[in-house]
């Protein structure tokens, strides 16, 4: 039986296999992955969480036409949400080893989100 588990949805997926020697952790879009570490993940998916309460926090002082990014980044990655409140596209940088970039779009997002917080129980 094998413990690995592989969500997706429209434009987004992620993953965990917890037997990987190295790369437990996937994330990426409808044609695009990167593999990460297992602390790379559990960054992913804090930092996620973070810019998403962020931006609901944030939506009573904008105006409904007013767009805003917002970043957060861990030794190992560094993410932005960009957009509307309730529409915000995310962007992925790993600071470390090999340097890869992921982009998801609005639409991606909120399931996106509700399945890094289920993925290991964040």
């Amino acid at each position: 039986m094998s413990d690995r588990l592989l969500k997706m949805g429209n434009g987004w997926r992620i993953g965990w296999n917890p037997s990987a020697e190295i790369y437990k952790g996937l994330v990426g879009g409808e044609d695009w992955a990167i593999e990460l570490t297992e602390d790379e993940l559990n960054d992913f998916c804090c930092l996620l969480e973070q810019l998403t309460q962020m931006m609901t926090r944030i939506a009573d002082e904008l105006m409904d036409e007013e767009k805003i990014a917002c970043e957060a980044e861990s030794d190992r990655l560094w993410m932005e949400v960009e957009g509307y409140p309730h529409a915000y596209s995310l962007r992925l940088i790993l600071n470390q080893g090999r340097c890869c970039e992921g982009y998801w779009s609005a639409e991606a997002m909120a399931e996106l989100a509700q399945a890094a917080r289920t993925l290991k129980g964040f």
